[in-house]
């Protein structure tokens, strides 16, 4: 394997660097909360009253460090645009949480950023004032008491109690305000307040499902859509979209045995993918098979759709593969582990400098060449020459609406003005990958959202536009025999509520 070869490119896919942002003077002692496994710990029985520094002035109040770590981390993300997934395990090394209390600070991260919408309305008729006039450090701590509240067993005077000091921390004015927002929050349950504030789903089922299950509209929109208009089996997956996901682990093959790993790890080997480990529990960076690179974290999704490619029938040569849009690296350290055992070498071309760093640490010790480079430069570029490769990926950028269980502050920041450039960008990718493709090639059109627009829209019209011939491939038979729920064909469409997986689909075409 060869590092990235660096050449200017255009970074259509440059990632943003969150950084946590500086917490406050952590405070030097007090509980960590009420709830089931933490004891019956009351959140203002920390140190108090006067500072013992002298001069009477009042200490800073005690706040519980999952509640802030919490607190920080949905500050973050709402303030710095940063990412949960990233932000949040720094906060955790940093103030050194694990066990409970790191899985408390966890859920109340996450569930706060899923629930925000139902949370804001809530929150905006329990302050009579729309959320957005409230302060944003008064804003985030009220939805985290909120979340604990409606979605918790934390009793509703620790909950209401613990916010209020929260909110002394970052806005001491409005610890009333707090006060008496939260206790009109805790008037009613979850359900109630759905029940109340909720469109009545006949008149309009869209907009009930939006605010009961916390999806912005067009997104629920689109989702019915691509299952057939069904309103219950949408929302199956909006539930779904709300829970906590599993973390999912690849047994790369001819490194790791699946059966063996899952022994290893206390984990299950998967119910669909022959690489995949189901992980009961525990930080998978810890794990020493993903140090040794035996294995990787990758939804299962992901695992049948690259494998997908790599067991398609081909005739012919099979010893050049190419991943067009390689970052961060999982599906090449899949695809560069399976070419291994047959003889084959993968390209992985990556635009953004820092994720072809990420996919050469990917895949260290594989048969993969990394190129920095722009995927559309197929045919102009001499590493990347027209109708040589046997078998492309196209794991286009997307709007990745098919994770946001993993990603969920995402459903709040993708908007429908951000289809037109994506959906451009995946056409063009995809008919580069036919053109690389060499003629009986096979092109796998991959993407994390089940999107009509970013889908069937994008690989006809591409299969169109892309000036070579190029036949569909029925997909199904390319996934395990006997998974369930595969559609019509040719293409192939992943659910979380029907796979457990990550809303993947996948298209697959033979060019002519």
């Amino acid at each position: 394997m060869t590092g990235p070869t660096e050449r200017p490119a255009r970074r259509y896919d440059e990632q943003r660097d969150p950084r946590p942002d500086r917490r406050p003077e952590r405070s030097s002692g007090g509980p960590r909360g009420d709830r089931p496994g933490y004891g019956d710990r009351s959140a203002r029985g920390g140190r108090g009253g006067e500072d013992r520094r002298g001069g009477g002035r009042p200490a800073r109040p005690t706040v519980d460090l999952p509640r802030h770590v919490a607190y920080q981390a949905v500050a973050a993300v709402h303030r710095d645009d940063a990412y949960a997934n990233l932000v949040l395990p720094a906060l955790l090394r940093e103030e050194g949480l694990t066990g409970r209390d790191a899985a408390f600070a966890t859920e109340l991260t996450y569930g706060s950023l899923r629930h925000t919408g139902t949370i804001d309305a809530i929150l905006t008729d329990a302050a009579g004032r729309d959320v957005a006039r409230i302060d944003p450090p008064v804003r985030d701590a009220l939805r985290l008491g909120a979340y604990q509240l409606l979605h918790t067993r934390v009793p509703a005077h620790a909950a209401v109690s613990s916010t209020v000091d929260l909110v002394r921390t970052v806005g001491i004015s409005a610890t009333g305000f707090a006060n008496a927002v939260l206790r009109e929050v805790a008037g009613r349950d979850a359900d109630a307040w759905v029940a109340k504030l909720a469109p009545a789903f006949e008149a309009d089922p869209i907009g009930h499902l939006a605010l009961a299950y916390s999806h912005p509209q067009w997104i629920v929109r689109a989702f019915a859509e691509a299952l057939g208009g069904d309103l219950g089996e949408t929302t199956r997956l909006l539930i779904e979209d709300n829970e906590r996901p599993p973390v999912h682990l690849c047994a790369r093959p001819g490194l790791a045995d699946p059966v063996e790993l899952a022994d290893e790890v206390g984990g299950a080997p998967g119910a669909f993918s022959p690489y995949a480990v189901y992980l009961g529990g525990g930080a998978p960076g810890e794990l020493r098979a993903l140090a040794e690179g035996r294995a990787h974290v990758q939804d299962e999704g992901s695992q049948l759709v690259a494998n997908a490619l790599a067991v398609a029938p081909l005739d012919g040569p099979d010893g050049h593969w190419l991943d067009l849009c390689a970052g961060p690296g999982g599906k090449s350290g899949l695809l560069g582990a399976l070419a291994a055992q047959r003889g084959a070498r993968l390209t992985a071309v990556e635009v953004s400098e820092h994720r072809a760093r990420l996919v050469t640490q990917a895949t260290r010790g594989l048969p993969v060449d990394v190129l920095h480079t722009d995927g559309r430069t197929v045919g102009a570029d001499p590493e990347l020459p027209e109708g040589h490769f046997d078998r492309v990926l196209v794991d286009a950028p997307c709007t990745g609406l098919g994770a946001l269980r993993r990603r969920p502050e995402a459903r709040w920041r993708k908007q429908p003005s951000d289809l037109p450039p994506l959906t451009r960008l995946q056409r063009e990718l995809l008919v580069a990958a036919l053109r690389a493709a060499r003629p009986g090639g096979l092109v796998a059109y991959v993407t994390c959202s089940p999107h009509t627009v970013e889908t069937h829209v994008t690989v006809t019209e591409a299969a169109r536009r892309a000036g070579v011939p190029a036949d569909f491939v029925d997909a199904r038979p390319l996934l395990p025999a006997g998974m369930p729920g595969l559609g019509d064909g040719p293409s192939v469409q992943l659910w979380p509520h029907r796979h457990g997986t990550d809303a993947m689909f996948l298209a697959v075409l033979r060019r002519g």
